[in-house]
């Protein structure tokens, strides 16, 4: 298994999981949204929220930075 094999198995990997974490976030309201109907509180992130939104963030930024790796070992 070559380098560049390696690092499309481990981009899809996080392609999923960066998914994952986008889709079980919160925020927003819906379609709610775009007829004004948003009644939600935006406070702090706390507890588990905030460690979803700081995985999404990492997550996010390791496939850029794999994504930025892929293009020197092609």
């Amino acid at each position: 298994m070559n380098v560049s094999n390696l690092i499309a198995i481990i981009q899809i990997i996080l392609s999923i999981a960066l998914v994952v974490l986008v889709l079980i976030q919160q925020r927003g309201g819906g379609l709610g949204v775009l007829g004004g109907v948003n009644t939600q509180y935006y406070g702090t992130r706390r507890g588990l929220e905030k460690m979803v939104f700081i995985g999404t963030i990492i997550i996010g930024a390791l496939f850029i930075a794999l994504t930025l790796i892929s293009f020197i070992f092609k």
